[in-house]
């Protein structure tokens, strides 16, 4: 039997709960994301969350918590997470679920996609 893992762009997986709710299907797209034993989410960060993506944040890592692993890649230093998520309360509920139990990995340095493009030689074309 396989481990389940989602993974998944922050932006389109929130926009895509925010399709859910309008067509009747948030609750079969949250009960899918449930399941999995991994979820991650990558470019968490990039756009502020408004309230309904709030809200579906908070109940996607409620219903994570102490049950299934959860990664989350950012380039937003942590301390900048709790104003992307905005509504204070909120985002220290969340925060507080996040990080309680956490491993925190940073990186520091050029990033790789910089690095390779450095290493590969340039397309001429005569």
């Amino acid at each position: 039997m396989g481990y389940n893992v989602l993974y998944a762009s922050t932006p389109k997986l929130f926009a895509k709960l925010k399709m859910a709710k309008a067509d009747g299907s948030y609750i079969k797209e949250i009960a899918k994301i449930e399941r999995q034993q991994l979820l991650i989410l990558d470019d968490f960060g990039i756009q502020p969350f408004d309230a309904q993506n709030r809200a579906a944040l908070m109940e996607i890592i409620e219903d994570r918590h102490g049950k299934a692993s959860l990664i989350i890649t950012s380039q937003l230093p942590v301390n900048k997470w709790h104003e992307v998520i905005g509504e204070k309360t909120i985002a220290d509920a969340i925060l507080d679920r996040i990080v309680h139990d956490a491993h925190r990995l940073e990186l520091k340095g050029e990033s790789m996609r910089k690095k390779r493009k450095q290493e590969q030689p340039e397309n001429t074309y005569k």
